[in-house]
């Protein structure tokens, strides 16, 4: 399973899972774009590259995906595609290969978010995978 989405009162909440940080990260993405768009009718046209660093992981993933949201936001991009590689060093490096397109008319519009959120915001490893839970201001 790639990720689930969790009930939650007012806004959205998902767990995402990975064996690495890097399939860990593509599923959290793939997540944050479900929620807002169905993933099935993006077609990969358009590609961009996203270049990150921070010194916690943490960070580095609400980061990641406080991007995705803006290009939805001031772009008007939506991904269905991701390929994320992940270089720990003195701080963590993200390199992200997202593909998606324009939002358009064909595409079916879910909810509009507004924000990454701290609140229970984690990465825990566990035995052979990594989990994330993260909960989404709609």
């Amino acid at each position: 399973m790639k990720y689930k989405f969790l009930d939650h009162t007012a806004d959205v909440m998902f767990e995402a899972y990975g064996k690495t940080l890097d399939e860990l990260f593509e599923n959290c993405a793939m997540a944050t774009e479900e929620t807002m768009i169905n993933l099935k009718k993006v077609k990969p046209k358009v590609r961009k590259i996203i270049n990150l660093k921070d010194k916690e992981i943490e960070n580095l993933l609400f980061n990641f995906l406080s991007e995705l949201i803006y290009y939805k936001d001031a772009q008007l991009l939506v991904f269905s595609k991701f390929k994320v590689s992940i270089k720990k060093g003195k701080t963590f490096t993200l390199i992200a290969v997202i593909q998606g397109e324009k939002l358009n008319n064909y595409h079916e519009e879910k909810v509009d978010i507004k924000a990454v959120t701290y609140h229970k915001f984690q990465i825990k490893k566990l035995k052979n995978n990594f989990v994330a839970r993260i909960i989404l201001d709609i």
